[in-house]
């Protein structure tokens, strides 16, 4: 957990600080902002395997919405 929350910290901008600010309001703990912080930053970098199946399914799709894949 260290090592995120340093990455966070570097990382971090004025909009970083507001959107602790706001998570903090919110009831969130130091250690829950800072995993959802990480967590923005991972999916934001393309750090989610999940993004690469859904741009398949995505074409996948456009192509049976195109008529050019028959189900």
């Amino acid at each position: 957990m260290h090592t995120q929350e340093l990455l966070v910290t570097t990382t971090g901008s004025e909009a970083n600080v507001a959107e602790k600010n706001l998570l903090a309001r919110w009831g969130f703990t130091t250690e829950e902002i800072t995993s959802l912080l990480w967590l923005q930053q991972w999916y934001k970098t393309g750090g989610s395997d999940r993004a690469v199946i859904v741009r398949y399914l995505e074409f996948l799709r456009l192509l049976v919405r195109s008529g050019e894949l028959e189900l």
